[in-house]
């Protein structure tokens, strides 16, 4: 779909109310019309018997024309630019909803700011065309189109050289307006790298004043900040030449037809009252053409922003989400499957290869775990497990036929079915700029006040909660700024857990804690992973010792699997991280 396309999309949504619109224009437009025949026929009697009441008709008529050319005005003012509005509207929440739907790997290659600049100026000039840019271009045509009819009724041969007008300002039109559409792009473009800037240094403001980098991120800005006005008086330099240059013109049109008409009023070939009414029409014509020059402006700027907002709308979301669940062992045609309401929770990847581009991240993975149990996994630094983790969850697709829940391939589980059954702590833990509760409502929006206190006390979150003087109603300021990472994380399993998931992923969720309120969350953690399945990603041996099973992940391989005593046996990367962290711990207890 091209930009053009999903824009008429847009009118074709509210083309009735346009329509209404466009003829409230056409009846502003046909008053407007009316008003110069009314003058010109006053003057024109003025020159005969001349009486009050023709005055007061005359006067009455011009009120009644004006008036309602006024009514028609502000209807279908209210009308395009209110239906615009509401495009508006629509495409706001169509572009916020298709933003939700992209790939994690489309915002490893976006800047944050970049996509708020879309978000906001942009659709803000696309309904600028929308709304102010076609009424006016289709309110200019009626009245440069009816002018020019009235002034061939009047005057022919003036008419036609009134014309030559149309061709000169068009040409300007057209000259200008690609220009400014170029320079308005450089200046959107420009603004997203401000925008991108700005966010990252709000959200890495700690990083910014720990290596006291604040006077050169200033200085940065600075310059970014004065290229960005320099790109804008480039705009506002073209602009300004813009409309001068037509003035000039229509100036020149207006002293042309001014001394024909006056030439043949002395001849008596052409009446005062048509010359004036003819004027009036001249004028109606020539300044509906500059606000065409404005329209155009509006236009390019308008499509320059389309073009950029439908950059981000022609990426296709990274997962699908209209599968079909086929409970085990029902046929792949011939009638309707039957969907597994009441799922087990057994899960099995098998023959598992990933890459990201031409790099393999995993391989020949191969995992079965049954209802109720629990799996542990460990692995150096960037040895695979969160990328695993996040195929399970489909935020990255799998390769179909390698992850099955209950023997049905994930990729046919509609996408919020199969996350409403999981309940995740990442790695990075992110919170929400409101209370700690309805941070762990998230996790379910309809989660009672006992339940979320329960999710609560099974996080270990309770204590420092009774420290707070609004306690699970205390506002935690922007990603949880005023809590501690340990406080954090546990706000962040909690979240999991008041969804009552049916497997529940771990990943390195702990690794923020001290040891004592570990074990209290694993304590805690033993009776809630009962009935569900559990998987495990920790660095900390103390973290997954009780699982059913431990697996060992290097390079993207499973190396090492068994149970924490086999594995310490065995003597091999799992005992010696066993033995290190215990020697650790001790020497943690001594000090």
């Amino acid at each position: 779909m091209t930009p053009v396309r999903r824009l008429l999309h847009y009118f074709a949504k509210y083309r009735r109310t346009l329509l209404l619109g466009f003829a409230c224009v056409l009846g502003s437009a046909a008053f407007s019309l009316l008003k110069p025949l009314i003058i010109g026929s006053a003057v024109n009697a003025i020159g005969g018997t001349f009486t009050r009441g023709m005055l007061v008709r005359y006067g009455l008529m011009l009120i009644g024309a004006a008036a309602m050319q006024g009514v028609f005005l502000y209807l279908h003012r209210q009308i395009i630019i209110g239906a615009s509005r509401n495009i508006e509207y629509d495409m706001r929440n169509d572009f916020y909803a298709h933003l939700q739907r992209l790939p994690l790997r489309y915002y490893q290659e976006q800047r944050t700011g970049d996509l708020m600049s879309r978000a906001t100026n942009d659709l803000s000039s696309v309904r600028m065309l929308i709304g102010p840019a076609v009424m006016h271009s289709v309110s200019s045509l009626l009245v440069v189109t009816g002018s020019f009819v009235m002034m061939l009724r009047i005057e022919p041969m003036m008419a036609m050289i009134a014309l030559l007008a149309v061709p000169v300002v068009a040409g300007l039109v057209k000259y200008f307006g690609q220009r400014i559409h170029v320079r308005f792009k450089s200046v959107q473009d420009y603004f997203g790298d401000i925008s991108a800037r700005v966010q990252e240094n709000l959200a890495g403001v700690r990083v910014v004043r720990a290596f006291t980098r604040e006077a050169s991120e200033i200085e940065t800005f600075k310059r970014m900040n004065h290229e960005y006005v320099e790109r804008n008086r480039s705009l506002i330099r073209l602009t300004a030449t813009f409309y001068p240059a037509l003035h000039a013109f229509i100036g020149v049109m207006f002293v042309l037809v001014f001394f024909i008409g006056g030439r043949r009023i002395l001849a008596g070939t052409m009446t005062l009252g048509d010359f004036v009414a003819f004027q009036f029409y001249l004028a109606q014509m020539i300044w509906p053409l500059i606000a065409l020059g404005w329209v155009m402006n509006l236009f390019q700027r308008g499509m320059a922003s389309m073009r950029r907002l439908h950059e981000v709308w022609s990426v296709e979301p990274g997962v699908d989400v209209s599968g079909v669940v086929r409970a085990s062992g029902a046929p792949e045609g011939g009638g309707a499957p039957e969907a597994r309401t009441t799922p087990r929770g057994d899960l099995e990847i098998r023959d598992l290869t990933f890459a990201y581009a031409d790099r393999a991240v995993l391989r020949d993975i191969n995992l079965s775990l049954r209802h109720g149990e629990t799996v542990g996994i460990v692995g150096r630094t960037g040895s695979g497990k969160s990328t695993l983790l996040s195929l399970l969850t489909r935020t990255f697709e799998p390769p179909p036929g390698t992850i099955f829940i209950d023997g049905i391939p994930i990729e046919t589980i509609p996408q919020h079915q199969l996350r409403d059954w999981i309940g995740m702590v990442p790695q990075e833990t992110f919170l929400f700029s409101e209370s700690i509760a309805e941070n762990i409502r998230f996790g379910r929006a309809n989660a009672s006040a006992a339940e979320v206190a329960e999710a609560a006390e099974e996080a270990g979150l309770t204590g420092d909660v009774a420290t707070f003087a609004q306690g699970l109603d205390t506002v935690i300021g922007e990603r949880g700024i005023t809590l501690s990472g340990g406080q954090k994380q546990r706000t962040a399993i909690a979240r999991a857990l008041v969804r009552e998931p049916l497997i529940l992923i771990l990943d390195d969720s702990l690794s923020a804690v001290d040891t004592q309120t570990e074990e209290k969350i694993l304590r805690a953690l033993r009776e809630i992973r009962k009935g569900r399945t559990a998987l495990i990603v920790s660095h900390r041996v103390s973290s997954v010792k009780d699982a059913d099973h431990i697996v060992v992940i290097d390079d993207g391989s499973i190396v090492e699997r068994g149970t924490h005593e086999a594995l310490v046996a065995k003597g091999g990367y799992y005992a010696d991280l066993y033995r290190r962290q215990t020697i650790e711990a001790e020497l943690e207890e001594i000090a």
